[in-house]
């Protein structure tokens, strides 16, 4: 059953049944190779199958769908290839948006992020909130990149961090965020104090560390590996 979250203000029903679908597959509600129904998804949302069909378009673009002629729509499995490109490419331009933010960045895209990680504290014990907090990260990270004026490379990062951030919220079901937290602390630190020695191995710590977390969950949990392709 699809799960739906509280709308928005100002948000659009398209933009809601989007975000809800999308959340859905993000959280594994929707699994790999399940089934995508035109027909229940407008009911359960109460919309049309028009804009439920241009959903499912944008989320295929994004690679979270795929349509088999003449055998159905299905969920995307997760694909390691498309995960290790988008964090090559992230890796590799947030330590230049990082030293650009030493020299210059926006005192109130600096006070956004500030209060950004309160809310990322004020979450940490609270339940069910892997949603909230993993769009507060994404927003963390949107606003270190609009401080120096480079939103369109996080916008670029982003359209094809879609297999990227779903392994990223199965291994942060799994482990405690606060090591997240404590990196954002020191990404503030950096930007604040010019600290652009300690760039490149927070970057590192933050976002390659990772990597080796999710290969050990895919390898302990044979119901993750059947989500993958291109893994082994």
């Amino acid at each position: 059953m699809l799960e739906l979250f509280r709308k928005h203000d100002k948000e659009t029903a398209k933009e809601y049944a989007y975000r809800v679908i999308k959340n859905n597959i993000m959280i594994l509600n929707l699994k790999p190779d399940d089934l995508i129904n035109e027909s229940e998804l407008a009911n359960s949302l109460n919309l049309s199958r028009t804009p439920i069909r241009e959903v499912i378009m944008k989320l295929k673009a994004e690679k979270l769908i795929q349509v088999k002629p003449q055998v159905g729509t299905f969920v995307s499995h997760i694909d390691l290839n498309l995960i290790k490109e988008a964090l090559f490419m992230r890796y590799t331009l947030e330590q230049e948006v990082l030293r650009e933010a030493c020299i210059n960045f926006k005192e109130e895209n600096l006070l956004e992020m500030e209060k950004n990680l309160y809310m990322q504290k004020m979450l940490f014990n609270k339940k069910d909130s892997l949603l909230e907090f993993h769009e507060l990260d994404n927003e963390f990270h949107k606003l270190l990149f609009q401080g120096v004026n480079k939103v369109n490379v996080w916008e670029a990062i982003s359209t094809i961090s879609t297999h990227y951030k779903r392994i990223r919220i199965i291994e942060q079901k799994e482990n405690n965020n606060y090591s997240v937290i404590n990196h954002h602390e020191a990404y503030i630190d950096i930007i604040k104090n010019k600290k652009s020695d300690k760039i490149e191995e927070l970057i590192y710590a933050h976002l390659k560390s990772p990597e080796s977390k999710w290969y050990k969950i895919i390898e302990n949990n044979p119901e993750i590996q059947k989500y993958m392709i291109n893994y082994n």
